[in-house]
């Protein structure tokens, strides 16, 4: 169980903060079903309020300092997931994104990256799907890094290249 005040991820919604833990009287549920209400970060003036035993959206704990700075020392040791097929990548990168899962996201944004290298070297365009999931992946990613390393969300791109620097490393912004 989460405390108020602890900041969490859910679902779509990306990082969230506790603000509440109790029943929603006003809104007629029954006294005995608690809830979380949650301030979403980066949507200012909403809130979630979702059961607290609800398994229906993913609700975790932000990564730890610790966590999201082992995160981006191995970024360079991600695989990407190169699936030729378009509909089987789009759809596997669609799976990804619900899991809420930063290493899931930088896989998915390493992969765009090389989709994109490749696209422009045969002198194609960047598909306006792919661009769209990377600016959700980089997004959420972003989001999440920032929470955890008490950064400015704006700056996380030029932190995560100045930890990664010199390596031989597939950048992911």
């Amino acid at each position: 169980m989460f405390e108020v005040g602890n900041y969490v991820v859910y679902g779509s919604t990306g990082v969230c903060k506790v603000d509440k833990i109790g029943p929603l009287v006003k809104m007629h549920f029954p006294k005995e079903k608690i809830f979380y209400t949650l301030l979403p970060v980066y949507s200012k003036g909403s809130k979630v309020f979702t059961p607290i035993d609800s398994d229906k959206v993913i609700l975790r704990p932000v990564l730890s300092k610790e966590e999201a700075l082992i995160l981006i020392e191995e970024i360079d040791e991600m695989e990407e997931m190169w699936i030729p097929d378009n509909k089987k990548r789009e759809e596997e990168f669609k799976i990804c994104m619900k899991k809420c899962d930063c290493r899931e996201l930088v896989k998915v944004i390493k992969t765009i990256h090389a989709r994109r290298d490749e696209r422009l070297s045969e002198g194609k365009k960047v598909t306006a799907g792919d661009e769209k999931i990377l600016h959700i992946a980089k997004e959420n990613l972003s989001r999440e890094l920032a929470i955890a390393l008490e950064l400015d969300k704006d700056l996380v791109e030029e932190y995560i290249g100045k930890r990664i620097e010199g390596k031989e490393c597939h950048p992911i912004y």
